[in-house]
């Protein structure tokens, strides 16, 4: 029993509640229709608009195709089913592309991250088109009705609505991540524009930070970066990013979190966590500037507070690489290897240094642990090239060229590239390929190739000048100066000039072999072969080098010492089985010894003898 009270209030609710306005349709609807017409909002009663909905759902029930199946499939990674099933659903005639845009839209994108996850990009890039060609047909709902929609209880899901729960900006973003899989940065970068800047979410940023470097737009690309930072400070690549294109590190410590305590003190273990990831900032701040030392100090000091940490091991063996430390960066690889052997990262680099040790063995385990791991990256490529190289210098310029194809921005590819280019006398083509890499991240090596390439040609102003560019960029490298001395060197009238580097270049470093070995070849071209002898004994005095042993064998032997001589090239094999310098000296050495001009060629063993049969199968053959 109700009160008196309660029956007034029930009584005046229902005189104020309006009368709801039949649509003209519903005297001819099913009963399907009527219960829709009973559930949606007043709002959408008009007859265009229930028409609308009535047919949207309908379509929905009528699906062929579950869409939470597709749904589920995608959750589970089996893309080539999902693939398969998004053909289905796209293709279904129960979706009425003229009513329900939206279904389609919707259905054409889930297909699209099929193909997207499956690795089909092209496919993937005209489904995502042809989804938001249906997503601009649908017709827009104006924002009281869309204001309604939103406070409404009894309101069923987007769709019921002809709202399409597809996010435009999101689908763009994927279209952009196709093109990006196939080195089509172009056409990424115009996807990524078309997206509002207040809509990019955190991974946008960070694309199209990417983009906008590889295109060269520097103050975007470090805007895109440091916006990233801003909402999350321990994104690595947007940090190396940020140094690479030059950004000081004190600009990057103040997008990292400072959160102070009541004391105005940040709290201790925050302060701990700030100083680890500042000490990184330093580190990838020293080595785009080309302070080597500087980064490898500052590595090795995280490396202590991180121990068996494999991206830094990574990054100092990459370093020591670079900068000519062959031991140690070999050391480093093989210390890698041991804590994760499916390490791909950077083990192009490793193949450089064993090819450069000479030792086969090593690098034909690594090629083909590499080749099981993951043969689709462009470090494989690349170490399969330094495998084939002396061997099969086609073979190992395609392989070259395929990582290049895989990843255009593989600086490595193109620096054994134009070290192919130069072994095969070619030394324009290796230009190119130095100066691509240069274009990428200049460093000692691109550097090195385009003097050696300038050198081979004759163009000794343009090597000069790249020499010069690498002094400037390096200031405290030896390597660097080294670099100098090489094209003073090729000429008469420069000699003394190369001289006064290679020896600044032994000062700032003197245990720098390079340099070492460059002066005792400047003093044997002057004639003074007791210099270089005496230089090199010297130094073998402190390091066991077998390039040093090899250098005063030759000297000796020059010298008509080939006792001496001989010793020094038993000691370089005893130090390195594979130096090829060494075997072929040896040989050389021996036939001296012997009285046999080393120069001269091999004769064929004659036989004087009649070979009668021999004759005859001749005959037979003209």
């Amino acid at each position: 029993m109700l009160s008196e009270k309660e029956e007034r209030i029930d009584e005046g609710a229902t005189r104020a509640a309006p009368r709801r306005q039949l649509p003209s349709i519903l005297p001819h609807a099913s009963p399907f229709d009527l219960v829709v017409f009973a559930i949606i909002p007043p709002c959408y009663q008009r007859a265009s608009t229930f028409e609308c909905i009535t047919d949207t759902i309908q379509s929905e029930s009528k699906m062929d195709v579950p869409k939470d199946q597709m749904s589920t499939l995608l959750d589970c990674g089996l893309y080539n089913s999902a693939q398969m099933l998004g053909c289905f659903l796209v293709s279904s005639s129960s979706v009425n592309n003229d009513s329900s845009p939206h279904l389609k839209a919707e259905n054409l994108a889930l297909h699209g991250d099929a193909l997207f996850r499956d690795k089909e990009y092209k496919r993937a890039i005209h489904v995502y088109k042809q989804a938001l060609q249906y997503h601009k047909i649908i017709p827009k709902i104006n924002a009281t009705t869309r204001s309604s929609l939103s406070t409404s209880n009894r309101s069923s899901s987007p769709n019921s609505f002809n709202v399409s729960a597809i996010n435009e900006n999101e689908v763009k973003f994927k279209i952009a991540s196709c093109h990006c899989a196939i080195n089509e940065n172009r056409a990424a970068l115009a996807e990524m524009e078309a997206i509002p800047s207040k809509s990019r979410n955190l991974q946008m940023n960070l694309l199209l930070g990417k983009l906008y470097q590889y295109s060269k737009h520097i103050r975007p690309a470090i805007a895109c970066y440091k916006e990233c930072l801003r909402h999350c400070p321990y994104i690595i690549e947007a940090i190396t990013s940020l140094a690479e294109l030059g950004v000081q590190a004190k600009d990057i410590f103040s997008l990292l979190p400072q959160t102070p305590n009541r004391s105005g003190r940040p709290p201790f273990d925050q302060f701990e966590s700030n100083r680890w990831l500042q000490r990184y900032v330093e580190a990838q701040c020293c080595i785009a500037s080309n302070d080597y030392k500087g980064g490898l100090e500052l590595f090795s000091e995280l490396l202590q507070r991180f121990p068996n940490n494999v991206h830094i091991l990574l990054e100092i063996a990459k370093v020591e690489a670079i900068i000519g430390k062959t031991d140690e960066a070999i050391m480093n690889f093989e210390k890698i290897r041991s804590i994760d052997p499916y390490v791909v990262t950077y083990m192009d680099e490793y193949a450089m240094l064993l090819k450069l040790k000479s030792d086969p063995l090593k690098l034909n385990k690594l090629v083909h642990d590499l080749l099981n791991i993951d043969p689709a990256r462009p470090e494989v490529f690349v170490a399969l090239s330094v495998l084939c190289e002396g061997k099969d210098d086609r073979a190992a310029l395609t392989n070259a060229e395929k990582s290049i194809r895989i990843d255009e921005r593989h600086i490595t590819g193109h620096i054994v590239k134009g070290n192919l280019f130069l072994s095969m006398n070619q030394p324009e083509a290796a230009v190119v390929a130095f100066r691509s890499a240069q274009e990428l991240r200049p460093d000692l090596r691109s550097y090195q190739g385009l003097v050696r390439s300038y050198l081979a040609v004759s163009k000794t102003k343009e090597a000069l000048y790249a020499a010069r560019e690498a002094m400037k960029a390096m200031p405290q490298s030896a390597k660097a100066l080294k670099l100098v001395g090489d094209v003073y060197a090729s000429s008469s009238s420069g000699r003394e000039k190369a001289k006064k580097f290679y020896e600044s270049a032994l000062r700032l470093e003197p245990g720098y072999l390079g340099a070492a070995l460059a002066l005792v070849d400047l003093h044997v071209m002057e004639g003074r072969n007791y210099e270089a002898v005496t230089l090199l004994e010297r130094y073998l005095k402190d390091w066991t080098d077998d390039s040093l042993h090899v250098k005063l064998a030759q000297i000796l032997a020059a010298t008509n010492m080939l006792q001496d001589s001989l010793s020094h090239y038993h000691a370089a094999l005893r130090i390195n089985p594979q130096n090829e310098s060494a075997k072929k000296g040896l040989e050389r050495l021996e036939k001296l010894m012997k009285g046999v001009d080393p120069d001269a060629p091999e004769e064929e063993e004659e036989n004087d003898g009649d070979d009668g049969d021999g004759d005859a199968e001749e005959a037979e053959l003209l």
